[in-house]
């Protein structure tokens, strides 16, 4: 099979993506910086995970750091000397916060595509935050999470509560975010925090494999899971179960059923279409 390859003008240097075999893979480029974010950076992020998201080329999202970091969340030596700041009204602060929280993170996780974060290093704060956005996430062995903000005398954003108690459970939660402690790979894998732990040197491959996997899926059904399992996490379980039969029925109508009954009485792999 020929691979399928398409450059995307991000509009900056400091973020990177190309379509490979339906696979999104976006990658954080300022491993100077431990890809923290930026004012080029992170609105570049959020543009891509918007254009892919509703790009018909793209099965799946692949998000990774350059060099040895995955992303170091904000630029911590620039927060204290930010006269600017200070001098913003207190709701225009907030109000531009939520909104960025909710074109990044926020946009990352109402994506209908299956998202990966490929953890080449480190992920704190809202580093951290973006790859707990993500579906799955497979972090190389050196890897390492931490939460960051109480050792910064702050409270974290980008929706690390939310997520953090979703994967882990309150008392992690809790433990995770006062403490900020460094918490390495394996112990990451049994904490939940990370679906999958591989050696450094085959992260990459590892993660595209995975991306493509999911890429060539039946994409209607895999947006469909998606809905009922974020349903399911504020239903209770009558009405989750009414969502899946909804559902349910919905993608037994579509010709990528129909094409994985005929490969399976076949004995062959499905090619699914999306319809």
């Amino acid at each position: 099979m020929t691979e399928s390859r398409a450059e995307i003008d991000t509009g900056t240097s400091e973020l990177l993506c190309e379509i490979r075999d339906r696979v999104a893979l976006i990658t954080l480029n300022r491993p100077e910086a431990r890809n923290a974010l930026s004012d080029h950076l992170t609105p570049a992020l959020r543009r891509m995970i918007k254009q892919c998201g509703d790009d018909p080329r793209v099965g799946a999202l692949l998000i990774t750091g350059a060099g040895t970091a995955f992303c170091a969340g904000g630029d911590v030596k620039g927060m204290g000397g930010n006269s600017s700041n200070a001098e913003t009204p207190f709701e225009e602060r907030v109000a531009d916060l939520r909104t960025k929280q909710r074109t990044l993170t926020g946009a990352l996780v109402a994506v209908r595509k299956p998202t990966i974060a490929a953890l080449t290093g480190p992920a704190a704060g809202a580093g951290m935050a973006l790859a707990l956005a993500c579906d799955i996430r497979i972090a190389a062995e050196s890897a390492i999470m931490t939460t960051g903000y109480a050792r910064i005398g702050l409270t974290g954003d980008y929706g690390i509560a939310w997520l953090l108690t979703r994967l882990v459970g309150t008392s992690r939660a809790r433990e995770l975010l006062f403490l900020s402690e460094r918490i390495d790979a394996r112990r990451c894998e049994t904490l939940g925090l990370v679906n999958r732990v591989v050696p450094d040197s085959e992260l990459r491959k590892a993660a595209f494999a995975l991306a493509t996997s999911l890429a060539e899926g039946p994409s209607i059904a895999l947006a469909h899971i998606k809905d009922n399992l974020d349903h399911a996490v504020h239903s209770d379980f009558l009405d989750s179960m009414d969502q899946e039969a909804a559902n349910m029925v919905r993608s037994s109508r579509t010709a990528d059923h129909k094409q994985a009954v005929r490969a399976f009485i076949e004995k062959r792999k499905p090619v699914f279409a999306g319809r």
